[in-house]
């Protein structure tokens, strides 16, 4: 008898146990991901109380995107040879500090510095989230869910960062954006051990220069792109800076190539189907960061909305986002990543080209509406195959190093892309009249979409045999939904 009342009751303990260890993770990455876009909707107000200059602005979102992104393979090795866990903690427990630190902040050099040192904690919590889910998740549908929640968080986290920080910025102060973070931080940090289990740790050697190069290479282009404007593109300085940057990449591709414990696994770039999927991710997660930065000062200077209402113009992103991230698992199933990713990025390129035609008499709800609607159901139709894509054949023992190469691209991606937006609308800026930059910034945001689009087009000049078909995981899930 007490064994038939018993038995029950211990599955539904054990499915409580890995929704709360596999929500309070998911909680985390949500937090790292709204901060490469919540401070947007503040900039202008940013801008007034620090006296940061137009281009010298977008350094608040790229110091974050820089570090996070330069150092996330640093972070999934620190993973795999501390255990994915531990590392994870002490990522957020930085992270935590410095959004303290950072809405305490009374200078432009201050603010910057701290948005760096975030992105370093980001960095080092950001590769264990997919372990994590996948170590703390009961069997293969709840790992599916995972898959299915992180991809979506993770798309659609930045957009729903611009309507936070309207409404953070709005009732209370640009600084609560970075306030918010420390009792969510400080929640995590406290019960996450409680419902997630370690991983083991596997000692290593690390790959420090590797990590410096990498980093090295990332600052340099982003630095060199953001001062164009001032120094001249054809000036010594910025010739100096490109090939800086692409010096430290050859030092980067020379040591891995030696090193037993390399950061960067360069066989995971020996299939072209990853390393489109790598670009695609750069190209489209880097249009829509820069096009954020731009329609946040379209919204306040020539619409004339304050904070909360910029915050809800974004709405149709995070909203079309999280509602695709239920429909793709089944539109993969059916019709295999490739098309859904090229239709995806499709939609993500013509959004811009809409933005390319507002002017003063532009209506929301006629002109605008409709380009943020697409792009947020092209972004979250296309991030969860660009995902399933580039870790499938992966050997488990790799995995982390694929995710980890994934955000890197992806952070990454919007780094460049926002310093080239920020560099061309700077260059092209009129006092007084913010669509003269904001047009050629939208075109900028749209060549770098198309790059991203025709990498993912090369996906379908593939023989069928070489077209991958949707991972078990995604069946599974799409059955069970």
């Amino acid at each position: 008898m007490s064994s038939t009342t018993l038995s029950p009751a211990a599955p539904r303990s054990t499915d409580r146990t890995t929704s709360a260890g596999i929500s309070i993770v998911l909680l985390a990455q949500l937090m790292l991901v709204l901060d490469s876009a919540v401070m947007n909707v503040g900039l202008p107000h940013i801008a007034t109380d620090l006296n940061f200059g137009p281009a010298s602005l977008s350094w608040v979102l790229n110091g974050y995107a820089l570090a996070f992104g330069g150092l996330l393979l640093l972070g999934g090795r620190l993973g795999d040879v501390f255990g994915r866990l531990t590392v994870f903690w002490a990522g957020l427990a930085v992270f935590t500090l410095f959004s303290l630190l950072g809405g305490l902040a009374t200078e432009p050099w201050m603010l910057v510095t701290a948005r760096a040192l975030q992105g370093v904690g980001a960095a080092v919590a950001a590769p264990s989230v997919l372990a994590l889910i996948t170590t703390t998740a009961r069997d293969e549908t709840a790992r599916n869910r995972g898959l299915a929640l992180f991809t979506a968080v993770s798309s659609g986290g930045a957009a729903l960062g611009m309507l936070l920080g309207g409404v953070l910025t709005d009732l209370l102060s640009w600084r609560w954006t970075l306030f918010i973070n420390v009792p969510i931080g400080i929640a995590v940090l406290l019960t996450v051990r409680r419902y997630v289990a370690d991983t083991p740790r596997r000692p290593g050697r690390f790959d420090v220069v590797g990590a410096v190069s990498a980093t090295g290479a990332a600052v340099a282009l982003v630095w060199t792109l953001i001062k164009a404007p001032e120094q001249g593109w054809g000036s010594a300085a910025t010739i100096a800076g490109l090939a800086l940057a692409a010096l430290l990449a050859i030092v980067l591709v020379l040591t891995e190539t030696r090193h037993s414990h390399p950061l960067l696994r360069l066989d995971l770039l020996r299939s072209r189907s990853r390393v489109a999927t790598l670009v695609t991710m750069a190209g489209l997660y880097g249009g829509m960061l820069a096009t954020f930065f731009l329609m946040v000062q379209y919204f306040e200077e020539d619409l004339g909305y304050g904070p909360l209402q910029t915050g809800f113009a974004f709405l149709p992103i995070p909203l079309s986002v999280f509602t695709m991230s239920r429909i793709t698992p089944r539109l993969v199933a059916r019709f295999r990543q490739p098309p859904i990713i090229v239709a995806g990025a499709t939609g993500t390129l013509t959004s811009f080209i809409f933005l390319l035609q507002i002017d003063s008499t532009t209506n929301y709800w006629t002109g605008i509406f409709p380009a943020l609607l697409l792009m947020g159901l092209s972004m979250g139709g296309s991030f969860m195959p660009i995902t399933s894509l580039a870790l499938l054949g992966v050997e488990p023992e790799h995995a982390g190093a694929a995710s980890g190469l994934l955000q890197t691209m992806q952070q990454l991606g919007g780094a460049v892309g926002l310093a080239v937006v920020a560099s061309v609308y700077a260059s092209h800026n009129v006092p007084g009249d913010f669509l003269a930059g904001a047009h050629a910034g939208f075109a900028a945001a749209a060549i770098i979409a198309a790059i991203g689009l025709a990498s993912a087009a090369t996906l379908l000049a593939r023989p069928r045999a070489a077209a991958v078909p949707a991972p078990e995981a995604i069946r599974a899930e799409v059955e069970v939904s």
